[in-house]
């Protein structure tokens, strides 16, 4: 494989929509490295996972900094999330290892990325719902809702999430935040993404740890991604924590769409019309602007344990 810096613009642009939006990672920089830079599946999944572990405490510390970040939930998601992100791992490792088997990492890949536009639609849906809803209510979109921490369903929202990662490095930000917001619809948008990156955090270390072991990681992949991502995740996380990013979610759907079509070896006409209609429905299912609703004082967060 020839290395470039091709690959840093291409991180450039991967981490700052991973800072933006809190998704896209391992949803567009594994097809991407699959489908433009020929890399062996198994290398692009174990390769884009050490690229995440060292840019998502970047984008972390950004909203940690400004305090959107719910370490209530990243607690009980890492509980989930890490023992099934290993465990993604060590089985990848082993089906990617085999003779011949190459190919089919393809398809399941194409499989993750094809749900993980799917969670991105179920978020939209619920998007427009709650702010129609905050809106009728006369509720400024910026100010927390009391949010009631559920244990047991934030563990497994944890445990599928991981596991997905460990297996695709997909759905670390994609599947976790849709799953966030159908547990949580009163989270706003900018603690929504600040809670997942930095719930990202060890989840990424295990599904690291597990393809470093079992896995192919390539280091040199690694160091140009890096170049590009770090910079990348620094400016989408500034903007993202500053207010919601829902007007890029289109072209990702888009693209996540087109990747996953062509890892399944579907038809250059079929992979456009995808990707044209999952813009065109993302774009249809925009959270409309309700009413400007009077400022009111942040509400406290509860928890069962108090």
């Amino acid at each position: 494989m020839h290395v470039d810096f091709s690959l840093s613009v291409a991180g450039l642009l991967v981490g700052f929509l991973v800072g933006l939006t809190g998704m896209g990672g391992g949803a567009l920089l594994t097809p991407l490295l699959v489908l433009f830079f020929r890399v062996e599946p198994l290398a692009a999944i174990s390769s884009d996972l050490l690229t995440s572990l060292v840019m998502k405490p970047v984008g972390g510390a950004v909203h940690m900094r400004h305090r959107t970040v719910n370490w209530r939930l990243v607690g009980w998601l890492t509980a989930g999330s890490v023992p099934s992100a290993f465990a993604g791992a060590v089985l990848i490792g082993a089906i990617g290892h085999a003779s011949g088997l190459q190919s089919n990492l393809k398809v399941i890949i194409g499989v993750a990325l094809c749900a993980s536009v799917a969670m991105m639609v179920v978020r939209q849906l619920l998007d427009r719902r709650n702010r129609r809803r905050d809106a009728l209510a006369g509720v400024p979109a910026d100010v927390d809702q009391p949010l009631l921490v559920r244990p047991l369903r934030t563990v497994l929202i944890g445990v599928v999430g991981g596991f997905a990662v460990g297996m695709t490095s997909v759905g670390a930000g994609s599947v976790i935040i849709a799953l966030l917001l159908i547990a949580y619809p009163t989270l706003r948008p900018a603690r929504l993404v600040g809670t997942d990156i930095v719930q990202a955090i060890p989840l990424v270390a295990s599904a690291t740890l597990g393809h470093l072991l079992f896995g192919d990681v390539q280091f040199a992949l690694t160091t140009f991604l890096l170049l590009g991502a770090l910079p990348g995740v620094y400016l989408g996380a500034r903007v993202s924590a500053q207010g919601p990013a829902a007007v890029i979610r289109p072209v990702i759907v888009a693209v996540l769409l087109a990747s996953a079509l062509a890892l399944l070896n579907v038809g250059t006409p079929v992979v456009i019309a995808g990707a044209a209609a999952g813009f065109a429905v993302m774009v249809v299912l925009r959270p409309r602007r309700g009413p400007i609703a009077p400022s009111a004082p942040a509400l406290p967060e509860l928890d069962p344990a108090r």
